[in-house]
């Protein structure tokens, strides 16, 4: 099945959306995005989804994250189920602050990859698994998560690696297990400890481990 790989420029598909006919380069302009597909409209799980990521809307804004969903359903659709999912926020009448891609054909779903074929709907059509695509500045895939139709996803997680993305795309470091915001992060092998010396004037500290090997250096970024 067609995917697409960490590191690829993320195609520039047109599509149209809730807001209208996009391109999605354009879409983005100079700013990381956020891609996530649901196996359909009117469903609950996808509903419980689209609302948590309504509500923590303010939290992609502030990441410089702009946000798109995608469904395997028409334009007319999705306006309607918006409202279900503002009204599961209690904020119904407010519109969803972010578009939704109409994909009843399943041409972008199947160019992505992302069809479940464990999970199909009452005509025997496979439906889109849950993926989660993060795009950078570069127009390339930074991050791709995918999820099973039936299993919710956390949005805690996807903020959490976006702003490890964000951090590791500018400074030499990476993010050790379970790392959050304010945590040490550890310096990337590729650097000397001279170079690390340098870089990161908050200094760098060594596990002592039983190879000798000095890999395992934290700072603070």
């Amino acid at each position: 099945m067609p995917g697409i790989l960490l590191g690829d420029v993320f195609p520039n598909f047109e599509a149209d959306t809730t807001a209208g006919r996009i391109k999605f380069h354009d879409f983005l302009g100079n700013s990381w995005g956020i891609l996530f597909s649901h196996p359909r409209d009117f469903t609950p799980v996808c509903t419980t989804e689209l609302a948590c990521a309504a509500k923590i809307e303010n939290e992609f804004k502030k990441r410089g994250v702009k946000m798109i969903a995608l469904s395997i359903d028409s334009v007319e659709d999705h306006k309607h189920w918006s409202k279900d999912v503002m009204a599961f926020n209690d904020d119904a009448g407010s519109p969803l602050p972010f578009p939704i891609i109409a994909d009843d054909n399943r041409e972008l779903s199947v160019q992505l990859g992302m069809l479940d074929p464990d999970e199909k709907d009452k005509d025997g059509l496979p439906l889109t698994a849950r993926c989660v695509f993060v795009v950078g500045p570069d127009k390339k895939l930074k991050l791709s998560i995918l999820y099973p139709a039936t299993t919710g996803r956390n949005f805690d997680e996807i903020l959490r690696v976006i702003d490890s993305l964000q951090l590791t795309a500018q400074k030499k470091v990476a993010t050790p297990v379970d790392w959050k915001p304010g945590d040490k992060v550890m310096v990337i092998p590729s650097l000397s400890d001279a170079e690390a010396a340098s870089l990161f004037p908050h200094g760098v500290t060594t596990k002592d481990l039983p190879s000798g090997k000095n890999y395992l250096r934290y700072t603070q970024p």
